[in-house]
């Protein structure tokens, strides 16, 4: 539990700072939260479990193509709120065409090649 407890910790004060940070200086709250923080930390964690090369290059090469369609959310969340729809809704569409672009990444993806 304890172990549980010390790898959450980080991952909450980087939320936390971020939403501090983001009160008074948005684009900076933006940097702090596009830095793949979150990513090294579980990278560090993975490896300290099972310090397995070929594991880890496994994980980091799966990162980087889960993290592709997670970008277009961040381009709809504010075209939506810029044409009037509610926050909780633009957030609600960009989670459901994230959703749906790992689901098509899972699917086509080994068919070109990617180890996921």
């Amino acid at each position: 539990m304890w172990s549980f407890a010390a790898k959450a910790l980080p991952a909450g004060v980087m939320i936390a700072a971020i939403a501090e940070v983001g009160r008074r200086m948005p684009a900076a709250a933006a940097l702090i939260a596009s830095l793949p923080l979150v990513s090294i930390l579980g990278m560090i964690f993975l490896w300290h479990a099972r310090p397995d090369i070929e594991n880890m290059a496994h994980h980091s090469q799966a990162t980087f193509w889960f993290v592709l369609p997670s970008l277009p959310m961040f381009l709809l969340i504010p075209v939506l709120l810029r044409i009037g729809v509610s926050f909780w809704l633009s957030l609600a569409a960009g989670c459901v065409l994230t959703v749906l672009l790992y689901l098509g990444m899972v699917h086509f993806g080994p068919r070109f090649g990617l180890r996921l």
